[in-house]
């Protein structure tokens, strides 16, 4: 026997106008001017978090020029002789390496060039004859050794580039008893560090920017010095 059912009767006039008019509504313009404003507030914070973020790390990078002086200036006061370039490293620091390449060992000039990997190196020694006086923290270990990985052994800065030192100059003429460079700096950031340290202009005084990683080579004119693009920085002294 079939039941009948009653069809779903239809809301007719007012209740029909009055369920169509709130379908149709939406955000009103208070609402939308609301979330924008939000919006607007997250995006600066946001900039603004990035800002502080890369300031911190420029000033980190600043001061690794004067920790490496530093470190340069201690070893020398303690021991009469330069790290990395010193003859008689492995009777005044165990485990210490007497650097065999890159330069003539125990001449005062710290040789090899500032981004070299080549574990045996004066420059490359620098790192471990520091660290294991205590002046420097990191690996003391051998850099030549079998459980070394030669690039995550050596130091990098607050932008993962490389810090390395040297007392070859990078740039023809210009002259200092050595020279401290870092890479993977863009070209904002190179120019902050160059005002903060010397004359805010890439190719004079004792600041001036290379390419990025370049060991060496002509300095980077102002008119090439672009925002977006990655230098070198080196500091003579």
């Amino acid at each position: 026997m079939n039941k009948h059912h009653p069809a779903p009767q239809r809301a007719t006039g007012p209740e029909r106008e009055s369920f169509m008019k709130n379908r149709q509504q939406g955000f009103t313009l208070v609402e939308i001017a609301i979330v924008l404003v939000i919006i607007g507030l997250l995006l600066g914070g946001v900039l603004k978090g990035q800002e502080l973020i890369n300031s911190a790390k420029v000033k980190n990078v600043i001061g690794e020029f004067r920790n490496v002086s530093t470190y340069i200036f201690g070893y020398q006061d303690r021991f009469r002789a330069m790290p990395g370039d010193d003859a008689g490293v492995a009777n005044r620091l165990a485990g210490a390496v007497r650097a065999s390449t890159g330069g003539t060992s125990g001449n005062g000039r710290l040789e090899g060039n500032w981004n070299s990997t080549t574990p045996t190196d004066e420059s490359v020694l620098f790192w471990q004859h520091v660290r294991l006086a205590n002046l420097a923290s990191g690996d003391g270990r051998n850099p030549a050794g079998d459980s070394v990985a030669i690039l995550d052994w050596l130091p990098r800065n607050a932008f993962g580039g490389r810090v390395g030192v040297t007392g070859i100059s990078p740039l023809a003429g210009w002259n200092g008893t050595f020279f401290i460079c870092q890479d993977n700096l863009a070209g904002s950031f190179a120019r902050q560090i160059d005002i903060a340290l010397d004359d805010g202009l890439p190719a004079t005084g004792t600041v001036r920017l290379l390419a990025s990683g370049a060991a060496g080579g002509a300095a980077i004119a102002p008119a090439e010095l672009i925002d977006a693009g990655l230098y070198t920085v080196c500091a003579a002294y």
